[in-house]
C-alpha cells in the first residue's frame, strides 16, 4: 500500500493508466469498473493500480470524511462476486489536514480477463473501456502463460467433440457474458471459451476444467470427479445401506440435481408449534447450510485424484469428505477468514452459474443457520491432511419436536404405537393433514407421525391414490403429495 507521502505526491499529478480520483462515494458501477481494469493490467507492467476516493480531478482534498460503512462498502467489492476472477484488492483510510481519503490498491490478476457483469473493462491511459477482441486476446495469452492450477491446464487429447456444446451455449454463455457483447461476438466458440479460461488455443483443446463442467463423460479422463451419497443405518458405515446415489455427469448438469435431492431428500423440514396462533419451521439438516457445505466440497476438491466426495449420512450426522487438504494460504489457525481456490475457474464457473453466492462468507452463514436450527456448529476436521471432511450433527430441535424417531438412533428401538381406537376415516384426515403441511412428507415420516406400520401407511396411501383423494408428483422418492379433495 501506498505511503502518506506517496500519496501526496500523486495528487500532484494526478490521474494516469494506474491512478483513478474522484470525489463520488455511491457510484459503485464506476468503481467496480476501475477495479476491474486495474485487475487486467493492459499495459502488463505488473504495477498496481489506485482508485482514489476524497480528491478532485486536480487532486485537490474534497474534505471527505471515511467512515466505516464506506470502508466496508468498498471491502465488500472483492468477494460479492461480480467481479470475477475475484480481484487482490488492499482498502485503506488516509485522514489528511484537508479531508479523508479512501484508498483501494489492486494488483494485477494472474488470471486476465477479470469481468465485472460480464464485461472485461480495461484501463488505456487515464481513460478505461470495454476490451476490444485484440486486447481480450491479449489478455488472454497472458493468463495461458501464467497457468498454474489443474483446472487451468489443458486436456490432452479432448476436442469440442468431448463437451456438451449445446449446454454451453444455453447454459453458461449467456449468464458469464454480457447479453449485447455476446451477440456481437462472432468468434468461434474455441476462443469464446478461452476468453473463460476453458479452451487453451495452443494445444486446441478443452481445459480440464471445461471438461469437468461441460464434458460428455468426464469421468473418463478424471474417473474420481463425482459425489457418492450413501444413507446408512445406523451411526457408522457397517450399519445397512438404506440408500445410495451416485452424481457423475458433468457439474453443469449434476449441480442443479444435487441441489434439488439435498432440498427433497436429505433435508426434512417440519413446522412446531411456538404459541398458539404461530408456528415456526425446523429440519433435521437445513437446506441451504447442507447445501454450501456441499457445494463447497465440489469447488474445492483435488480433481487429480481418482477418489469422489463422499456424502455420507447416518442417522445423528451428516459427513462430507472431499479429496484435497487446506490449500494455498488457508492453514488450521487461519480458517475460515483466509480463502484461496484450488480450482479457480471451477469456482468463478459455479458463481456465474448460481450455487456460490459470495466468496469467503458461506461458512459464516452455515455455522448460524445451524445454530439457529438447533444442530450445533458443523466441525471441520483437517487431521486428514490429503482430504477435508466437515461434521453437520442431526437437529436436536428436530427429534425434540417428536419428528424423524425412525432416524434417531436413541428412538430406534421403539416401534409405532397405534391407537385401536383411531377409525379409517381418521387416519384419512390426519393423512391429508400432514399431506397439507408437508407435500414432501416420506412415507416413514408418516408411519412416525401416525403411529402406524409401514404396510398400514402403503395401503392408505395407494387406495386413496385410486379414488382420487391424493396423488403424487416427480420421482417415486423425493416427489411431492398433492391434495385432490377431502
Amino acid at each position: 500500500m501506498l505511503t502518506q507521502k506517496q500519496l501526496v505526491q500523486i495528487l500532484g499529478n494526478p490521474e494516469s493508466y494506474n491512478i483513478e480520483i474522484t470525489t463520488s462515494t455511491t457510484n459503485m458501477d464506476k468503481f467496480c469498473q476501475a477495479i476491474c481494469a486495474f485487475s487486467n493490467d493492459l499495459p502488463g507492467d505488473d504495477k498496481s493500480g489506485y482508485l482514489i476516493i476524497g480528491a478532485e480531478d486536480n487532486g485537490k482534498l474534497s474534505g471527505l470524511r471515511v467512515d466505516d460503512g464506506l470502508l466496508l462498502k468498498m471491502t465488500n467489492i472483492r468477494t460479492d462476486g461480480n467481479i470475477l476472477p475475484q480481484p487482490v484488492m488492499t482498502v485503506e483510510r488516509f485522514v489528511l489536514e484537508g479531508g479523508d481519503l479512501l484508498v483501494v490498491e489492486v494488483k494485477p490478476s494472474e488470471f486476465p480477463p477479470v469481468r465485472y457483469r460480464g464485461r472485461i473493462w480495461v484501463r488505456i491511459g487515464p481513460r478505461k473501456s470495454i476490451a476490444s477482441e485484440a486486447e481480450e486476446k491479449i489478455l488472454m495469452e497472458r493468463r495461458i502463460s501464467n497457468i498454474r492450477t489443474f483446472d487451468a491446464m489443458p486436456c490432452i487429447g479432448t476436442t469440442l467433440a468431448d463437451i456438451d456444446i449445446n449446454l454451453v451455449r444455453s447454459e453458461f454463455l449467456p449468464k458469464a457474458v454480457a447479453s449485447e457483447i455476446l451477440a456481437d461476438d462472432k468468434r468461434p466458440l474455441e476462443e469464446q471459451l478461452a476468453s473463460l479460461g476453458f479452451f487453451d488455443l495452443r494445444y486446441n483443446c478443452p481445459t480440464n476444467g471445461c471438461i469437468i463442467l461441460f464434458g460428455g463423460n468426464p469421468g473418463c479422463y478424471f474417473p474420481g470427479a463425482y459425489v457418492q451419497y450413501v444413507r446408512f443405518k445406523g451411526v457408522d458405515r457397517a450399519g445397512e445401506i438404506i440408500n445410495e446415489h451416485k452424481f457423475g455427469n458433468n457439474l453443469c448438469h449434476d449441480l442443479i440435481k444435487i441441489d434439488a435431492f439435498v432440498e427433497t431428500s436429505v433435508s426434512q423440514k417440519r413446522p412446531i408449534p411456538i404459541s398458539v396462533l404461530r408456528e415456526e419451521t425446523v429440519a433435521n439438516y437445513p437446506y441451504w447450510a447442507t447445501r454450501e457445505l456441499l457445494m463447497n466440497a465440489i469447488m474445492h476438491r483435488d480433481y487429480e485424484t481418482n477418489a469422489p466426495i463422499q456424502f455420507y449420512e447416518y442417522d445423528d450426522r451428516i459427513e462430507i469428505q472431499n479429496p484435497g487438504g487446506l490449500y494455498g494460504k488457508v492453514s488450521p489457525e487461519n480458517f475460515p477468514n483466509v480463502s484461496d481456490y484450488r480450482n479457480p475457474f471451477i469456482a468463478e464457473a459455479m458463481k456465474i452459474l448460481g450455487y456460490v453466492n459470495r466468496f469467503s462468507r458461506g461458512v459464516y452463514r452455515v455455522q448460524k443457520e445451524l445454530t439457529e436450527n438447533g444442530n450445533e456448529k458443523a466441525e471441520f476436521d483437517f487431521s486428514f491432511v490429503t482430504a477435508f471432511r466437515v461434521i453437520e450433527k442431526a437437529s436436536k430441535r428436530y427429534y425434540d419436536a417428536g419428528f424423524g424417531a425412525e432416524r434417531n438412533p436413541q428412538e430406534t428401538h421403539k416401534k409405532p404405537t397405534r391407537n385401536p381406537q383411531e377409525t379409517p376415516q381418521n387416519i384419512r384426515e390426519r393423512i391429508i393433514y400432514e399431506i397439507q403441511k408437508n407435500p414432501a412428507i416420506s412415507g416413514r415420516e408418516l408411519e412416525a407421525l401416525l403411529g402406524r406400520t409401514s404396510n398400514s401407511i402403503k395401503h392408505y396411501l395407494l387406495q386413496m391414490n385410486k379414488e382420487g383423494i391424493i396423488s403424487h408428483e416427480g420421482p417415486t422418492k423425493g416427489g411431492r403429495w398433492v391434495v385432490l379433495k377431502k
